[in-house]
């Protein structure tokens, strides 16, 4: 069985992120075939193409990171209708210099989360639009918004609601197979 290294990418820098304990919860629920591991953008300064003649070691590490894996995954929340500053600035650091993406042809996968009834419809869209641009071939189905977050959690982070843990295990196996598939694809 192929193993496939997944990067993922969490638009949320709270210590207590939703985002963040999805993320947790979907790298315990991942097949066999998917090593997932946190890639943080905490520390990415600010996207400046100024820096590109001497790129901060942030970014190279960064762009080492998504550039080794086969596969991409998002948790991001819902910032006034799309995605948080600091997502968007990992998006651009991963894709420079121009030519040299670091996201390109990566199969991925995007989960949004939030407070709100429509579990970050807006931020979910906008982040598909920018991987579309880079060339992120980006899982449709199934789609995962997972709304009213603040009740989903125990006090240890533990997902207390069962049928959101058997969406995102679905949601890992469809995932699972898509990379397989693009994998494939590259490959053929």
């Amino acid at each position: 069985m192929e193993n496939y290294k997944i990067a993922v990418v969490v638009g949320s820098l709270r210590k207590e992120s939703f985002n963040l304990k999805t993320a947790k919860i979907l790298m315990a629920l991942a097949p066999e075939s998917l090593s997932l591991q946190l890639v943080s953008i905490a520390e990415l300064p600010i996207f400046n193409e100024d820096l590109e003649e001497t790129p901060p070691r942030e970014w190279v590490s960064f762009r080492e990171k998504i550039r080794d894996a086969d596969g991409l995954l998002f948790l991001t929340p819902e910032y006034n209708r799309s995605i948080p500053g600091v997502l968007k600035n990992a998006i651009d650091v991963g894709s420079r210099p121009y030519g040299q993406s670091s996201w390109d042809g990566k199969p991925a996968a995007v989960v949004s989360v939030s407070i709100g009834a429509i579990g970050g419809f807006g931020a979910n869209h906008h982040l598909r639009q920018s991987l579309f641009f880079l060339n992120v071939p980006t899982m449709a189905q199934p789609e995962a918004y997972i709304g009213y977050a603040t009740g989903m959690f125990d006090d240890n982070g533990i997902l207390t609601n069962s049928s959101t843990e058997d969406f995102l295990k679905d949601f890992m196996v469809a995932f699972g197979e898509w990379v397989a598939t693009h994998a494939i694809k590259q490959t053929a």
